[in-house]
């Protein structure tokens, strides 16, 4: 049984007057035979993962992952950039960082990276068609289509 499809057109509901952050984190593997290298490094993703799901009232939001031949991608939403930088200073990241640098931050066997992108009102908008929720649907919540969310200018203008 897979997750409820919502048949019909949706967007987002209003993320608020300060908007939120969208997230991307990964991993690339670049040598698939230095297993040494990059199972630490996957291997230290779960266990932050599991304890941001654990701690969602300090603002992390919700997430998507997707694993494409030798990247590994986590979307994240936030609900500010205090809560991600909060999060990023924390004992569990700080150690996987750490560890990450010993291990392998002179290498090239893997590669990580990550890109930080601040959503104000007024310059985001979504549309989701027969779809479960997904991405930021899931983090904040979504709303069928109306007269006032019918178009892509409308959706940002109602943000704005």
């Amino acid at each position: 049984m897979g997750k409820q499809v919502f048949q019909g057109r949706y967007t987002t509901e209003a993320a608020g007057e300060e908007g939120f952050v969208v997230f991307l984190i990964g991993m690339r593997i670049n040598k698939w035979r230095a297993v040494h290298q990059w199972l630490p490094v996957l291997r230290a993703m779960p266990p932050m993962i599991k304890e941001l799901y654990t701690y969602k009232d300090k603002g992390f939001l919700e997430m998507e992952n997707f694993f494409t031949g030798r990247t590994v991608l986590l979307l994240q939403y936030w609900k500010s950039e205090e809560a991600l930088l909060a999060y990023a200073r924390g004992e569990k990241h700080r150690k996987a960082w750490k560890k990450f640098y010993q291990l392998a931050g002179d290498t090239e066997e893997v590669g990580i990276y990550h890109e930080t992108y601040l959503q104000k009102p007024g310059q985001y908008e979504s549309i989701y068609g027969n779809m479960p929720k997904f991405g930021l649907a899931k983090a904040i919540g979504h709303t069928k289509i109306n007269p006032q969310t019918v178009s892509a200018r409308r959706r940002l203008n109602r943000h704005g």
